[in-house]
């Protein structure tokens, strides 16, 4: 368990948020496949985290910071009518911006293999009339796209760092 969020992930995968990562490369290296992160919350620390170990240029496409609710829609292509009517805060938009990153951050035609994202509010506020700590995680394959829509408690600062390891572990079951 993270923080009171089971954990599907097998006893091999280590619990440190870097080598979370390392692992998570080594498995997209080894499947040929590519990685592209859509991230609102979060705000770059996925593929920052990512991108921190050496040699993750073989499987990182890159990266998207969608702050603003309107560049999830333009960039994206998150549905607007869904915007407009739950917010940026949304179990449907995760799933929309890692469906939306893989083929944004694509290249020739073919989207990313995988896609992460993340949406939320981490405060100090409630948004889109969202609690402060209700996140929303995609992970999206050729396979399928899982959402998984958490309660994190903390400051700020925790939020985003739990969501961040949070998001590499849920690639990591998802491949």
């Amino acid at each position: 368990m993270i923080d009171g969020v089971p954990d599907d992930l097998d006893e091999t995968v280590v619990r440190d948020p870097r080598e979370s990562a390392a692992v998570l490369l080594e498995r997209l290296v080894e499947l040929g496949w590519t990685v592209a992160v859509a991230e609102s919350l979060t705000g770059g620390m996925v593929v920052s985290s990512l991108v921190d170990i050496p040699g993750a240029s073989r499987a990182v496409r890159g990266g998207v910071v969608a702050y603003a609710t309107d560049l999830k829609q333009n960039v994206l292509g998150v549905d607007p009518a869904l915007l407009e009517a739950h917010g940026a805060v949304h179990p449907r938009v995760a799933r929309q911006m890692a469906r939306g990153v893989r083929d944004v951050l694509g290249h020739d035609g073919i989207p990313a293999d995988v896609g992460i994202a993340t949406t939320g509010v981490a405060g100090p506020d409630p948004q889109d009339g969202q609690p402060v700590g209700t996140v929303h995680i995609a992970v999206s394959t050729p396979l399928g796209t899982r959402v998984d829509s958490l309660v994190l408690a903390g400051d700020r600062d925790r939020i985003r760092r739990e969501a961040t390891h949070i998001a590499i572990r849920r690639a990591l079951a998802a491949l």
